[in-house]
């Protein structure tokens, strides 16, 4: 019931903070709700817009990739709920109703996903085994986006540089044989090799950027030209704390992940790795968020996404609310001052871009082909067959399907086509 509750009050809260122009989860939308609060826009127009945005991604990007690693990715729910929010005009009796229809919906992503699985686990083909394959390339392949985010902001030699380095820094503790330390007091701490590949690259990555430092001046500093906007933020900065508190509390109890890659790596069981690769992602979103915030007027549910971060490494429920509701209220108020930051050193800023595309560009080739041995798990031969034709024929067709979406997509299709094929004669399945 603690579950099913933290889903409810999430989705109620996240819708009424999107009908009341609080916040809003698509950072594609963020520019836009202004345009409507202004007047410039009518709440049709808006309503039809967020559902153009992000219904797509729900069906065909959150919900697959929950269904695979048996955590609910929050895009699942935040892009749902700013459909809800929006659709509704703004008013009092509005928020609430969107509220209770946030609600209602937070706790069918909740159920269905649940819902979903047992009734794959029932059928004559039994693909869920093999469906979890999705997510094991994942696991291991997330520790090069830094050396791409480098090649693409710096050079393709200082990229190299960066990969070497962080594989050299992998191997050398599988060589050493140094993965569990024991510290004095008893505590046991695992030192990944992914995970410290990850944090090597990182620092690579910021050592460079940090390097590009502007020398004027006289720069205009963002939030100096929207000061009332920085100020409704901070307005309702109560309000996000509770979402940041309600987040970091779902998080530190495996129930949601902020990304793909953490995701996969939480369900795997690897806990520390999914935090750094979170906290990794979140330094990468800073720049967009903070820059969209200060000259919208318009925050993120989940803040700059270090709330994620805070509820893995949190030990309990109790301390990760306390956490996630202080993250949330330290960005809000260092708005001004992370704009200056971001002005002073540019290639912080550019580095936030790169690291998105990095990021995108990895989970592409990880879920594809994690999708693929998936697929072929559970029908052998037809699986390659299938997912290497829905690639092509999605990108020939101008790509509708997100392309980290093809491999668990096609991975369902496949399990589901494996069991009519058992149905109608065509296929019997493997002994064992």
């Amino acid at each position: 019931m603690l579950e099913a509750g933290l889903m409810v009050c999430i989705g109620a809260l996240a819708a009424v903070m999107a009908n009341l122009g609080i916040a809003v989860f698509n950072d594609g939308l963020r520019p836009i709700v202004p345009e409507n609060l202004e007047g410039r826009m009518s709440r049709k127009e808006l309503g039809v817009t967020a559902f153009a945005m992000s219904f797509g991604l729900v069906i065909g990007f959150g919900i697959p990739i929950s269904i695979a690693g048996s955590i609910i990715l929050i895009h699942s729910i935040l892009l749902g709920t700013d459909i809800i929010g929006l659709a509704f005009n703004r008013s009092k009796v509005n928020a609430v109703l969107a509220g209770v229809a946030g609600a209602l919906y937070g706790l069918g992503i909740y159920y269905g996903l649940q819902s979903v699985v047992e009734v794959f686990k029932m059928l004559p083909l039994n693909f869920v085994d093999g469906f979890n394959k999705v997510g094991e390339p994942v696991v291991v392949s997330f520790m090069v986006f830094p050396a791409i985010a480098v090649a693409l902001q710096f050079s393709i030699k200082k990229g190299v540089l960066t990969f070497i380095a962080a594989a050299i820094a992998r191997q050398l503790i599988v060589f050493a044989n140094i993965e569990k330390l024991i510290l004095i007091n008893g505590t046991q701490v695992v030192l990944s090799p992914e995970g410290i590949a990850l944090i090597i690259g990182m620092v690579f990555l910021l050592s460079f950027a940090i390097r590009e430092k502007s020398e004027d001046q006289n720069l205009s500093i963002l939030a100096s030209l929207f000061t009332e906007r920085v100020a409704k933020i901070r307005k309702y900065s109560w309000v996000l704390m509770i979402s940041g508190a309600l987040v970091a509390v779902a998080t530190n109890q495996l129930m949601i992940a902020g990304d793909p890659i953490s995701l996969n790596l939480l369900s795997d069981g690897k806990i520390s790795e999914g935090g750094i690769a979170s906290l990794a992602k979140a330094i990468g979103f800073v720049p967009l968020i903070a820059s969209t915030a200060i000259a919208t007027g318009v925050y993120g549910p989940v803040g700059f996404t270090f709330v994620f971060g805070a509820g893995i490494f949190s030990p309990n429920p109790f301390l990760a609310a306390i956490l996630g509701a202080v993250i949330i209220f330290a960005e809000v108020m260092l708005l001004t001052q992370l704009a200056k930051v971001l002005d002073r050193y540019p290639g912080i800023r550019e580095s936030g871009e790169n690291i998105r595309t990095a990021m995108t560009r990895v989970l592409e080739v990880a879920l594809l082909i994690g999708g693929a041995n998936a697929a072929n798990a559970i029908v052998p031969g037809l699986g390659f067959f299938a997912i290497a034709g829905l690639y092509l024929l999605n990108e020939a067709a101008g790509r509708p399907i997100v392309r980290m979406a093809v491999g668990p997509i096609g991975a369902i299709a496949v399990g589901i086509l494996g069991n009519i094929l058992v149905w109608i004669g065509l296929y019997t399945p493997p002994a064992g």
